[in-house]
């Protein structure tokens, strides 16, 4: 393995940092690497062609006010390529402004969600609240040739180099970027080249919905008007249609008022789920009434003759009460384990000639962070990979291959002391069915102190993995990925290997 350190992040976090999303499988990383010729153990295959990209939160700094939450990390993109039987590996901070200030300021400027806005040193910002640090720590995936992260509480996107990860500045669309910012996943549809998006504030309408073309020009932006201020996160899209959500989770509004952000969960009141067809006008939004609960990822929506069919996790329990057990830190970040939440996979059938609504859960298994096949995308899909959870922490033991035709489950366990990230699913070059291909993910071990690449064969995840790779330093546990195929990427053919990142 042909390695080198490229840059290092100046970092104020304490030498007896206690905080568990700060330590452990959290501990941050402040190093770039280069790595390149990856030694494999086991086989790579040479039909494995582009870059799994993943992206989490990675604090430089501790929390202003002392309350660090694990959505408040600047962002971090790590990179695996893939080519001729051969993988390299790149990691690097997504350089936001608000990372730029606090590195030049040598701590932090603002408050995180779970401080008072108010309080920020710099009282500009970004976010649906405002006054926040725009991490662009949550989500990852690829446009036009170019990978984008984002905020989990819309902010910018932020265009990198998907192979060398170099920031290449922030998405301007011509001059109409939006000044709310974008939501955190916005879909590609590899069919038609587009990125559907949505944003949200706490000013009417209170939210909006948009297209940008395969050229990135924003082609088409309306509003969505809510009965108020909300906090959705995800969305989904069909061939012809792109689905919102109004969950039964928001700020409080009497507290709203006072300037104090505390997010609240309704069960009296009912999911709604907004349909609008991909172009269309804003009194073209049929709004259909669901079972309450509070859905944090889709994972695929498709057309069924007069029915939109929609997948995604639902929460038995968006709001999990305080039960006096576990570390004050289990009972303070209890809305992030899985268990808590009790997220299982769930479909909705959305008639758009009677209005109907008619649901069934998927599976029993407490799963989320799923994933398709990307060719599946807006289309009729089988096969969901998922994340297993460790009981009460935000963190992944395993994954799931979950049949959503017939129930059955493929499963594997990572092991004690392992932690992996979102799983992605490549196809392989010449696929010829759903699950041809390949499953490829991050793991941190704990009890050897590294980290790996791993890649699976979608057909046989039981079986372990086919081929893993050590990284040059253990990482933090992440969150959300994407696969790139190397036919996307421009000029993925023309070096021998991709070029090195500048240093900070």
């Amino acid at each position: 393995m042909d390695i080198e350190v490229l840059g290092r992040a100046l970092t104020t976090l304490p030498e007896n940092d206690d905080h568990p999303y700060r330590t452990g499988p959290w501990r941050p990383q402040h190093t770039e690497w280069r790595a390149d010729d990856l030694t494999v153990v086991g086989e790579l295959p040479d039909d494995l062609d582009g870059v799994y990209l993943r992206n989490t939160e990675n604090p430089a700094h501790p929390a202003l006010e002392g309350l660090y939450h694990p959505f408040d990390g600047d962002g971090m993109i790590h990179a695996v390529g893939f080519r001729d039987g051969k993988a390299f590996y790149r990691n690097r901070f997504v350089r936001t402004d608000g990372f730029v200030a606090e590195q030049e300021a040598g701590g932090p400027l603002w408050a995180g969600i779970a401080e008072r806005p108010e309080n920020s040193i710099r009282q500009d910002g970004w976010g649906a609240r405002g006054r926040m640090k725009d991490g662009s720590s949550t989500d990852i995936t690829v446009h036009n040739g170019v990978a984008l992260s984002s905020f989990w509480q819309c902010g910018e996107l932020y265009r990198l180099d998907p192979t060398t990860l170099e920031t290449l500045g922030k998405s301007t669309w011509h001059g109409e970027f939006p000044s709310t910012g974008v939501s955190a996943h916005p879909k590609v549809d590899e069919r038609t080249g587009e990125m559907l998006f949505f944003d949200y504030t706490t000013d009417a309408p209170y939210m909006h919905y948009g297209v940008v073309d395969a050229q990135d020009r924003l082609v088409h932006y309306v509003d969505v008007e809510l009965p108020g201020p909300r906090l959705p996160h995800d969305m989904a899209f069909t061939e012809n249609y792109a689905i919102l959500n109004d969950c039964p989770l928001f700020w409080l509004p009497q507290l709203l008022e006072r300037g104090r952000y505390v997010p609240k969960y309704h069960p009296d009141m009912p999911m709604r789920l907004g349909v609008i067809p991909r172009r269309g006008n804003s009194d073209e939004i049929v709004w259909f009434d669901a079972a309450p609960t509070y859905v944090l990822h889709w994972t695929n929506a498709y057309e069924s003759g007069d029915e939109i069919v929609l997948e995604g996790f639902h929460q038995s329990d968006p709001e999990p009460a305080d039960d006096g057990t576990g570390t004050i830190y289990q009972r303070l970040f209890r809305s992030l384990a899985l268990d808590r939440m009790g997220t299982h996979l769930h479909r909705w059938r959305l008639n758009l000639r009677t209005g109907q609504v008619k649901e069934e859960r998927l599976s029993e298994s407490i799963t989320e962070f799923g994933m398709i096949n990307p060719h599946h995308a807006g289309v009729p899909h089988r096969y969901t990979y998922a994340a297993t959870g460790v009981p009460g922490w935000f963190l992944f033991d395993g994954l799931v291959k979950h049949d959503v035709l017939t129930g059955n489950e493929e499963r594997y366990a990572f092991g004690d002391g392992v932690f992996g990230s979102e799983t992605v699913m490549a196809p392989r070059i010449g696929s010829a069915s759903e699950d041809d291909g390949y499953l490829v993910t991050l793991v941190t071990d704990m009890n050897e102190d590294r980290s790996e690449c791993l890649v699976f064969d979608a057909r046989n995840v039981a079986d372990g993995p086919v081929a893993r790779m050590q990284l040059p330093e253990r990482i933090s546990s992440g969150t959300h990925s994407t696969w790139a195929a190397g036919s996307s990427l421009p000029g993925w053919r023309e070096h021998d290997r991709p070029g090195t990142t500048i240093g900070l």
